[in-house]
C-alpha cells in the first residue's frame, strides 16, 4: 500500500495557488483513477483506491501548510506503513521553474514549512517526494504574496503538463521504484 499526499491549504480561497499544486497533484490522480477523495479522516481528505495495481490512499491534508506533518503521521500510523518505502509527499517548489518536476528519495525541507512539518512529525527525512515547480518570486514580493497566488493564462499549460507529469512519476515510483522515476523526470 502507498500513501501518496499532496500539500496545500484546505480552505476554497487557496484553490488554484501555487501553494496547492500538492492539492492539485492527488485531484488528478484521483480523476484519471475514479477515486473519491471526499471521506475526512485522519486530518485529512482521503480517498482509497488501486493505482497501477497498488493499493493506495491519496490525502489532502487538512491541517494548513505548516502543520501538514500532524496529517502525515496520523496516516502512516494508522495505515501502518514505512515512510521510506510507501510514502510519497507531492508539493510546490519556488526554486523550480513553472512546470519542472524534481523528484528525490530523500532530502531536507529546502526551507519548505509543510515539509519541515512532516519531517519532524515522522522523525526522518527519508521518503519519496515529488517537487512541482511553481517559479521564483518575482522581485520585491513577498514570499507568501506569490505562492498564495495564481498561476497567469500562460502558465497554465506548463502547470497541466506538470500535473500530468507528477502524476505519472507517482505511478513510476510505485510500479518500479524511486530511481526509474528519478531517471524518467528529472
Amino acid at each position: 500500500m502507498y500513501v501518496i499526499v499532496g500539500l496545500g491549504n484546505p480552505e476554497q480561497k487557496y484553490e488554484g495557488t501555487r501553494h496547492n499544486i500538492g492539492f492539485s497533484a492527488i485531484t488528478a490522480l484521483a480523476d484519471e483513477y475514479n477515486i473519491s477523495v471526499d471521506t475526512a479522516k485522519h486530518r485529512a481528505l482521503i480517498g482509497k483506491g488501486v493505482i497501477e495495481g497498488q493499493k493506495v490512499i491519496l490525502a489532502k491534508p487538512l491541517t494548513y501548510m505548516n502543520l501538514s506533518g500532524e496529517s502525515v503521521r496520523d496516516l502512516a500510523d494508522y495505515y501502518k506503513i514505512i515512510p521510506e518505502e510507501q510514502l510519497i509527499v507531492v508539493y510546490d517548489d519556488i526554486n523550480l521553474a513553472v512546470g519542472k518536476l524534481r523528484i528525490r528519495a530523500k532530502g531536507s525541507a529546502g526551507g519548505h514549512n509543510g515539509m519541515k512539518s512532516i519531517i519532524k512529525h515522522l522523525g526522518t527525512q527519508e521518503f519519496p517526494r515529488v517537487r512541482i515547480g511553481v517559479g521564483e518570486k518575482p522581485p520585491g514580493w513577498d514570499l507568501a504574496d506569490h505562492v498564495l497566488s495564481r498561476f497567469p493564462c500562460d502558465e497554465e499549460p506548463l502547470v497541466r503538463e506538470a500535473l500530468q507529469d507528477a502524476a505519472a512519476a507517482c505511478k513510476v515510483i510505485m510500479a518500479q521504484d524511486i530511481n526509474a522515476a528519478m531517471n524518467q523526470f528529472n
